[in-house]
């Protein structure tokens, strides 16, 4: 059984579409990633998913449940981690996970005992009565997550669960939650703007404008561009595109960080443009499609031009 079924959701605000009959499945123990630019619908659909919001068509179905007529059902099987923390910074890890627990109706030794093996699930045991303002963004990201975890939901909606973490903590948020993963049949939800978030992925689809424009294994998102890419880093920054195109005719796209070209023949595209730019750029490299290159291509309406072959 899919432990997420979603067919031709569409919803509104006003005159403004969100999402626009959108279909996916997330298959029972995956992990499902939801890629798109800001505005492309994923936010509403998570709060269509989390019981938050009423989808204006179509079906979502939780575990078996219809999220319009049987929220109070699927209330206790999913668990929640939205881009605002939920967290009180005054009080203690532990104060904040006991009334959490609360809200889900746990109490006593059976709260305790989930509270105590959640916080060391999630590496958080020696930090139990620490107030969470004195944690950094990562220990507050594991102790939203324990603190979800602590019914035993059989869903985790995640939504942007690494966006500000530095790498270190983002890899400690993983192990976190592939340990709680491990535990039991877990299905997890997940949005990110992270490519690095996106290939731990068993599946992704791409949401851009409201409507599902790719949906994949990671792998197959990658082979379906079928070209090689160049990145570039130079000091130009996003004026390196308009550059690339006068001086050798390929068509180039800005990710804010660095340049990237989409091309047939990498090696020979390689030498062209060194001899085009000479000591003008401080790295280039060749390689095979990312996540990112999709992302590009593909969430942003395909307005990544493509390059051309020499």
């Amino acid at each position: 059984m899919n432990a997420v079924d979603v067919q031709g959701l569409s919803h509104r605000y006003g005159e403004r579409v969100a999402l626009r009959a959108v279909s996916l499945a997330a298959p029972g123990g995956c992990t499902y990633g939801l890629l798109g630019p800001n505005g492309g619908g994923k936010s509403t659909l998570f709060r269509i998913l989390s019981t938050l919001l009423r989808p204006t068509d179509g079906t979502a179905v939780v575990m078996g449940l219809d999220v319009r007529t049987e929220a109070a059902r699927i209330r206790p099987l999913i668990g929640v981690v939205l881009q605002g923390s939920y967290l009180d910074g005054k009080l203690t890890v532990r104060e904040n996970l006991m009334y959490r627990g609360r809200l889900h109706g746990l109490y006593g030794r059976r709260l305790r005992n989930g509270i105590a093996g959640r916080l060391a699930q999630a590496g958080l045991a020696d930090r139990t009565d620490d107030r969470v303002e004195t944690l950094s963004g990562g220990l507050r990201r594991r102790c939203e997550l324990a603190g979800c975890m602590l019914h035993d939901p059989s869903v985790l909606l995640l939504d942007e669960p690494t966006a500000g973490l530095d790498p270190v903590a983002r890899a400690e948020f993983w192990t976190a939650l592939e340990a709680a993963k491990r535990e039991r049949d877990l299905t997890i939800l997940l949005t990110s703007h992270i490519m690095d978030d996106a290939e731990r992925c068993d599946r992704l689809a791409l949401l851009d404008a409201g409507e599902v424009v790719a949906e994949a294994t990671p792998g197959e998102l990658k082979s379906s561009l079928g070209h090689e890419v160049i990145t570039v880093q130079s000091s130009m920054g996003a004026d390196l595109v308009d550059r690339v195109r006068e001086r050798v005719g390929l068509n180039a796209a800005w990710t804010g960080e660095h340049v990237r070209i989409r091309v047939d023949d990498g090696k020979a595209w390689l030498g062209k443009l060194i001899d085009a730019f000479p000591g003008e750029f401080t790295s280039i490299a060749l390689s095979r499609p990312s996540i990112e290159d999709v992302f590009l291509a593909e969430a942003t309406g395909g307005t990544e031009p493509e390059g051309l072959t020499p």
